[in-house]
């Protein structure tokens, strides 16, 4: 058991929202909880009662009132709120609790001087965009990419395509072309809306050659709109619209269209780890009542607030963090190398904008600790109430560092979730203690369990971890899979009618939750996920590479891990330094520079099994001190001796 590094005020009822909800269920609907096991156990058995507060509770403003709450309970297939119309946008553009001349949008970059949106100024600039979209031909359906950066047009781009109905889908900037083409070739964008480039640091990153090599990838665009970011003295090139033609003034109102429940709101995409990225379809009224959950319940976030989380428009959280303003919080947005100048930045940048809520990944704590970094010291962080953290695991000694060196007074929330919800399962609550290296609790209306080899739940020792109830934010499906089998196939393979995520758990039994991990063969750098499948793409499109498997070795520290690259090269073909440095650029080029491995060694053969799936789980064992034989079933591999070369190098890696 970790230590108490944090207890909840005595009066945490009076001053919290989750205190303010406890009593609304109390005064509205005659419930009483002692406390938030209690709560927690009644949120995930009576479903309906539990969504449906959540729904009158925040006010959600529909167009047609649902005739049921759950009218499906099975997984897949739960259908919530039959019959309801809505809009997303419509909801987190209400901002509860803030007048027109607040600041809700606090852009920070390290392109372009900062920017701030009022509440009155993002409405219309969301009421422009709609306009120009619809001038663009966009209805409801269409599906609007955004290969932009965590800046303001971003934001308004995602709010002005769903309030027509139409889908929205980003790649972050610095995705090369091929990551970005094996998601949208999927959904068939008719809009692209691009920046020109973008500052990381102090360095100029110009995108305008990636740009034009996925405009021609995607034969469905009808309309390219470029946003002069690195260069705002650039002309749009021939056939683009910029961004001020697509935002520029009109005499139409803002207007949201009512579309069901379910329906689509935006695209997100799995790591790639077996074939291309997954396309997650995420519906307009399971996002907004997760989140409104979420970021009021759990994160206590309202018209007070100032919310900021380190992210790009490629990672979930972007998509968590942009919810912000639909409990009335103002939204800190950055974008650039969290490094540079020094891991100070992010910090300094709190203080600047007031932030009381600072989010960012387990790696960005642990390498400001192992820097030896005092936030305190170099900024003034009174302002902050709480710190998040996800991506990755937080260890017990991160806890410690940000409760020693960023603040004693505020709530420390590691949280883990996924892309596939778009929110986290197990996180932070106020009315629970803050136990070192341990997530607090398991998310309301979150069923989650640990489940065992054979399937039963655990307490106190690890598991799969399983959601054994629905939940709205649960994906509408995957894009293009008409009979749900991809679905069924990602989440409910392994036991049937209960989504297993594919990390390992335990949960404690008090209910807090340790994860340690991916229970599969995910990359994980710097808390953002890499699948291995688009590693493979690049590495092996090389004519020298015959075959590769590429593993990623954890830091028990928390830091970056290493990332070990395998390769079998053609007859002929040595691996020396020239061929070391192709294979980097080409990674670095087509994916991203958190692709480049630390270390890449020639091997004969990749193991494989008898269906022709690469070994990675059973490599990564080998090289961390399993015995071959308890790494892997030699009956089912195609080529047993190729694990030879594992076990040699695992051995002369602890020798040496």
């Amino acid at each position: 058991m970790g230590d108490m590094l944090w207890a909840p005020p005595a009066d945490v009822r009076e001053r919290s929202r989750i205190g303010d909800y406890l009593r609304w269920l109390r005064e509205h609907r005659g419930l009483d909880f002692a406390d938030y096991d209690a709560l927690w156990r009644w949120s995930t058995t009576d479903l309906d009662a539990f969504w449906r507060s959540i729904w009158d509770y925040f006010e959600v403003v529909a167009h047609t009132p649902p005739t049921a709450t759950l009218a499906e309970r099975g997984m897949p297939g739960a259908r919530w709120f039959p019959g309801a119309t809505l809009n997303y946008a419509e909801n987190v553009l209400r901002m509860p609790g803030r007048a027109d001349d607040d600041p809700v949008v606090i852009a920070h970059s390290q392109t372009r001087p900062p920017v701030t949106l009022t509440a009155g100024e993002l409405r219309e600039q969301v009421r422009r965009v709609s306009a120009g979209l619809r001038r663009l031909g966009v209805t409801a359906g269409d599906r609007v990419a955004a290969y932009a950066p965590n800046i303001g047009e971003t934001y308004v781009l995602l709010l002005a395509t769903a309030s027509l109905g139409a889908i929205f889908s980003s790649c972050a900037p610095e995705f090369g072309t091929r990551s970005v083409t094996d998601r949208w070739q999927q959904i068939e964008p008719t809009v692209l809306v691009a920046v020109d480039g973008y500052r990381y640091g102090d360095k100029p990153v110009d995108r305008r050659a990636e740009v034009a090599a996925i405009r021609a990838a995607l034969p469905s665009l009808r309309h390219t709109v470029s946003i002069a970011y690195l260069d705002p003295a650039g002309e749009p090139s021939e056939g683009t619209l910029s961004w001020a033609e697509l935002a520029a003034p009109t005499d139409e109102p803002l207007t949201f269209t009512p579309v069901p429940f379910d329906h689509p709101l935006y695209v997100l995409y799995s790591s790639g780890t077996t074939g291309l990225p997954k396309p997650i379809v995420h519906g307009h009224g399971g996002i907004l009542l997760e989140h409104l959950k979420m970021l009021a319940l759990h994160h206590d976030l309202g018209p007070a607030d100032r919310f900021f989380w380190f992210t790009t428009t490629g990672w979930m959280m972007w998509n968590f963090l942009v919810s912000g303003p639909a409990v009335g919080a103002t939204i800190v947005l950055f974008d650039g190398n969290p490094g540079h100048p020094d891991l100070g930045g992010l910090w300094r940048l709190a203080a600047e904008t007031g932030t009381t809520y600072f989010g960012t990944s387990a790696p960005f704590l642990l390498a400001c600790r192992k820097a030896g970094l005092v936030p305190s010291d170099i900024a003034d962080l009174s302002a902050l109430r709480g710190v998040g953290s996800t991506g990755a695991p937080l260890p017990a000694e991160g806890f410690g560092w940000v409760y020693e060196t960023v603040g004693d007074h505020l709530q420390l929330q590691s949280l883990s979730g996924g892309t596939d919800v778009c929110t986290g399962f197990v996180g932070g609550v106020p009315l629970l203690p803050v136990y070192a290296g341990e997530i607090a609790c398991r998310a309301l209306g979150a069923k989650v369990e640990a489940r065992s080899a054979d399937g039963t739940p655990v307490i106190g020792e690890l598991g799969e971890l399983v959601i054994t109830e629905p939940m709205p934010s649960m994906p509408v499906g995957f894009w293009n899979d008409p009979d749900g089998s991809r679905y069924a196939e990602a989440y409910f393979d392994v036991y049937p009618g209960v989504w297993r995520h594919g990390d390992w758990i335990t949960i404690n039994s008090r209910g807090g939750c340790v994860i340690t991990g991916r229970s599969d063969a995910t990359l994980n750098r710097g808390g953002v996920r890499l699948g291995t499948a688009e590693f493979y793409s690049v590495v092996e499109g090389l004519d020298e590479v015959l075959d590769s498997v590429v593993v990623h070795l954890e830091d028990d520290e928390g830091g970056a891990g290493e990332l070990l690259l395998f390769v079998v090269l053609a007859e002929g073909v040595e691996l020396d330094d020239p061929m070391r440095a192709k294979i980097c650029r080409e990674l670095r080029t087509a994916l991203s520079p958190r692709h480049v491995p630390d270390e890449i060694h020639q091997v004969r053969s990749v193991p494989r099994t008898l269906s022709a799936k690469k070994l990675e789980v059973p490599v990564k064992k080998i090289l961390t001190g399993t015995p071959v034989d308890q790494a892997a079933a030699k009956g089912a591999l195609a080529n047993p001796e190729s694990l030879t070369a594992f076990a040699a190098l695992a051995q002369s890696r602890t020798s040496g």
